[in-house]
């Protein structure tokens, strides 16, 4: 590719101290933890969510697997829904569409997701987080644009 340098991942670390600012997503807490510019590919992200907290039924193009660390949260995929306890793993083919929730006392998980899509569109999302209660029409239009999808 003659005019396009392309950089060879590098090795890192990211220690707690230096975790950039969580990203606020219909309740949870999203930090970034490795995004797809670093992995050459993938993403991955710590998700903090309170009781209730979680997204409607969505797809979008990119799989996506979810490391439960601590507390309980209802999942659910096609006809399947299931509670998930620490230790839980559970991965979603792109295009699958499913839906989560952090059940009392909230709870924490890890997210990996296959592609770069995951952290612009939280991003997105976060910086249009006012519209949440202004305009709830416009900050799904925000999610839509990065090619989620609802049933």
């Amino acid at each position: 590719m003659l005019g396009r340098i392309l950089l060879k991942p590098q090795p890192f670390v990211i220690f707690p101290k230096d975790y950039p600012e969580p990203m606020s997503v219909r309740g949870e807490e999203i930090t970034l933890l490795a995004s797809g510019k670093a992995t050459g590919g993938y993403e991955i992200f710590a998700q903090r969510g309170p009781e209730g907290s979680g997204p409607p039924p969505h797809a979008h193009p990119w799989d996506e697997s979810f490391y439960v660390i601590s507390g309980e949260l209802d999942f659910g995929f096609g006809e399947e829904t299931f509670m998930a306890t620490p230790g839980t793993l559970v991965h979603l083919p792109a295009g699958t569409t499913h839906w989560f929730r952090f059940r009392a006392g909230g709870g924490v998980m890890l997210s990996i997701t296959d592609r770069f899509g995951a952290s612009a569109m939280f991003g997105d999302i976060d910086r249009a987080k006012d519209l949440a209660t202004t305009d709830p029409a416009a900050l799904a239009a925000v999610a839509l644009r990065h090619g989620l999808t609802r049933p």
